[in-house]
Parts: structure tokens; C-alpha cells; sequence
């Protein structure tokens, strides 16, 4: 049982440190982070809260018993691995970030939403198809054929 007051959970340690590296790599991002959405797991402790605030970061924790609360970060992590972080063999932290930089960007306007009626959240250009005439559409393939993005070609 974890009282208040009682002895951190036992992998604390280890959990503030990563949180002191991750604040110094997001120092160094262009647009400064303003919030800290994170569950209410208990290794999460008062002192790795202190770590965010110290920076400026806000802290906010997913509500008590809800489980789907963030649900939509868990599916979107689960898209990240299935359709793309389980095809290719990540070589280090800046293969990463780049790998994740073009993921996002395919899955925000050009990957099809069921929810937005197969749209992306934020298309480039219009869908709608040619008035008359031939239809061509292109292929372009992302991170080495992993991902593929079919326009309508001009």
C-alpha cells in the first residue's frame, strides 16, 4: 500500500532522472512546452511534478478512474508502432526524431481518418476530384516505401 508521506515508489529515482533529461532536450526545441499531460501512476511523484514546474511546464493528470482518459494518445501511440516504428530498424535518437517528424506529418495530412470521413485532420489541398477528363493520381513513398501518399496530380 502507497500512503502519503511513506517511502516514494522504489523506481522514483530512475523516473526523475529521465524527467531531468527530457526537460533539458525540450529546452532546446523551437516552441517552448507549456503542458505535461501524464496518468496518475504513482511513480509519478511530487518531485517529478517540481522537475516540470521548475521549467515552467504545467503539470495535468488524466481524471481518477477513467481509463480511456487518454485513450487517444494510447491509439495514436499504437498507430505509430504498427504502421511504422515496426518496419524499420531505428539506428539512434536523431534517426528517431526524424523517422517521427515524417510519420506526423503523413498522419496529420495525408493519412485517410475514419472519424473526419476519410479525410486527414489537416489536408494539404482540396480532394476533389477532376471535373472532366483523365484522373492521375501520384505515388510518393515515404521512409523508404514504409509509408505511401497518393495526390492528384495537377
Amino acid at each position: 500500500m502507497h500512503l502519503a508521506g511513506c517511502t516514494p515508489y522504489p523506481g522514483a529515482p530512475w523516473v526523475l532522472q529521465r524527467a531531468r533529461q527530457l526537460t533539458w532536450t525540450v529546452a532546446c526545441c523551437p516552441e517552448p512546452v507549456r503542458f505535461l499531460l501524464r496518468d496518475r501512476n504513482e511513480k509519478f511523484t511530487d518531485q517529478f511534478d517540481d522537475v516540470f514546474r521548475s521549467d515552467g511546464i504545467e503539470i495535468i493528470r488524466t481524471p481518477f478512474r477513467t481509463p480511456q482518459a487518454n485513450g487517444v494518445a494510447e491509439r495514436f501511440v499504437r498507430t505509430v508502432r504498427s504502421e511504422c516504428l515496426d518496419w524499420l530498424l531505428i539506428l539512434n535518437q536523431e534517426h528517431l526524431k526524424r523517422v517521427l517528424e515524417v510519420f506526423v506529418t503523413h498522419y496529420n495530412e495525408h493519412r485517410p481518418h475514419r472519424a473526419l470521413s476519410l479525410a486527414p485532420p489537416e489536408p494539404r489541398r482540396s480532394s476533389a476530384a477532376a471535373a472532366a477528363g483523365e484522373v492521375r493520381v501520384h505515388r510518393r513513398d515515404r521512409l523508404g516505401g514504409v509509408i505511401h501518399e497518393y495526390i492528384l496530380a495537377a
